[in-house]
């Protein structure tokens, strides 16, 4: 089939002769394979496969076809600002968003940098993404976030958040409730979760909150382990009153102790692990090398582009880099070597894959090329691309040297949504205007003195240091002493 060709609804596809790595648990590499795609499924995975009568042919040859990649942790509403606080610290990223600038954002804003980070994602290889929006000031952004992920092809899950009120304020909102019943239906292609997190203040005002999301029989994801705002006082809180669950999605978990990571092993828990993130804003060194040893399910995810790339590439690399660092670290002051490495490549890039779709609940149809999975597919090949060969050892190859570029065909529930590296039916002049508007709105509003000042903005003397939230007073130094 030329590779220009249009794809037609419900068109059966076979992707030809590429190295297929399953990620199904064996770490195998198939060689010369093919992967046939019927409708929203993926209906063989072998070598010379029989195919329909007018199934579209992809030339996989000299190519890697792996499952679509899973970020479970983005925020992106603030994608519209991308690369605008590329020198923020965490706490000046809190003062910008928690305290000061944050409410300007309308539901147009939320809407546009949804679209550009879906669309964004897709482009990458993301096939699902866990959209941590805690922008919702009214139900009105939840709408316009809901419209956006729905206009592009890519499947997600709404974390619903509000940082500009109490969790347990909106989640009690009567208009909170209407909105979970007219926009979350439990299609396949939207998941739905609560996002908050928990201050560590004994009064645990988030109590309720963990109520309603038992409530609605959804799981909880929460900035937990963050130097500055999150600590193990909310995660001793959580498990004390019983809200600790297999389902909770712990994002960075970067300066906790060995008991909270006991807390989160021992309920089941996974940890949701931003390394470009970490390492570069403050939350805590990035946390592999030491949750590795409790067993804990590990998922990555990119956090926002207000700082850094929307891939998972990106979070391999560095995720790779920090764990090993930190190894050599410990080796080094102990006076060792180390030999070889504990975390390997083909380990990041289950995370990136199998990882998050365990974290998501959805091990049993997502992050995995197998007969009966979900048909979300990803073929990384380049023929114009001196970096595209030779590949000797494809797990490395997809965690060291692949980037977006590279991502040359890309399916989500059967569909063919990008090809010959381009996106299939998606407007960029339209989505670039919608941010551009956006961007008019925060300059005007802000005034172009304090839009300039907000790429490094000054520090106000509050309890931003000791807590951003703005729904408590409480003030803990427990953020502020070694672990």
């Amino acid at each position: 089939m030329n590779e220009r060709a249009e794809f037609r609804p419900g068109q059966p596809v076979v992707l030809r002769g590429g190295t297929v790595l399953p990620m199904d648990g064996t770490h195998q590499v198939l060689g010369n394979t093919d992967v046939l795609v019927v409708d929203d499924r993926i209906a063989a995975v072998g070598r010379d496969l029989a195919v329909p009568d007018g199934a579209a042919v992809i030339d996989a040859t000299d190519g890697i076809v792996l499952p679509g990649m899973i970020d479970t942790h983005r925020h992106m509403w603030q994608t519209a600002m991308r690369g605008y606080g590329a020198d923020w610290t965490l706490t000046q990223y809190f003062v910008w968003y928690y305290l000061d600038h944050g409410r300007l954002f309308r539901p147009e804003d939320i809407h546009a940098g949804n679209v550009l980070a879906a669309v964004e994602a897709l482009d990458a290889g993301v096939t699902t993404v866990v959209d941590w929006s805690h922008g919702l000031q009214t139900v009105d952004h939840a709408d316009a976030a809901v419209d956006a992920l729905r206009s592009v092809p890519g499947r997600h899950v709404l974390a619903y958040g509000n940082i500009q009120a109490a969790p347990a304020e909106w989640t009690a909102a009567p208009e909170f409730r209407d909105f979970v019943r007219r926009r979350i239906t439990g299609d396949d292609m939207l998941g739905f979760q609560l996002a908050f997190d928990v201050t560590g203040d004994p009064e645990f005002p988030e109590k309720p909150a963990f109520e309603v999301a038992r409530d609605l029989g959804v799981a909880v994801t929460t900035h937990a382990g963050v130097w500055g705002a999150t600590s193990d006082d909310g995660i001793r809180l959580m498990h004390e009153h019983g809200f600790m669950t297999p389902e909770t999605i712990y994002v960075h978990a970067a300066s906790l102790s060995a008991d909270s990571y006991h807390r989160i092993a021992a309920t089941g828990g996974s940890i949701s692990v931003s390394t470009e993130s970490e390492q570069s804003a403050g939350q805590g060194y990035p946390p592999t090398w030491a949750i590795r040893a409790h067993g804990i399910p590990v998922s990555l995810s990119m956090d926002t582009s207000v700082w850094w790339s929307g891939d998972l590439f990106s979070a391999m690399r560095a995720t790779l880099g920090a764990d090993r660092s930190r190894e050599h670290l410990e080796a080094h002051n102990c006076g060792d070597t180390v030999t070889h490495c504990a975390l390997r490549a083909e380990q990041v890039v289950d995370w990136a894959t199998r990882g998050g779709a365990r974290a998501l609940g959805r091990d049993g149809d997502l992050g995995s090329v197998e007969p009966g999975r979900k048909a979300d597919v990803v073929l990384l090949k380049n023929e114009h691309s001196p970096v595209s060969f030779p590949v000797l050892n494809p797990f490395g190859h997809v965690a060291f040297q692949a980037q977006r570029a590279d991502v040359h065909t890309v399916l989500v529930d059967g569909k063919v949504v990008k090809h010959d590296h381009r996106l299939l039916g998606v407007d960029l002049a339209a989505v670039r205007r919608e941010v551009e508007q956006t961007i008019d709105h925060l300059r005007s509003s802000m005034g172009e003195q304090a839009w300039r000042d907000g790429m490094n903005p000054q520090i106000p003397e509050t309890k931003v240091l000791d807590n951003p939230y703005t729904y408590t007073d409480y003030r803990s130094s427990a953020t502020h002493t070694a672990s």
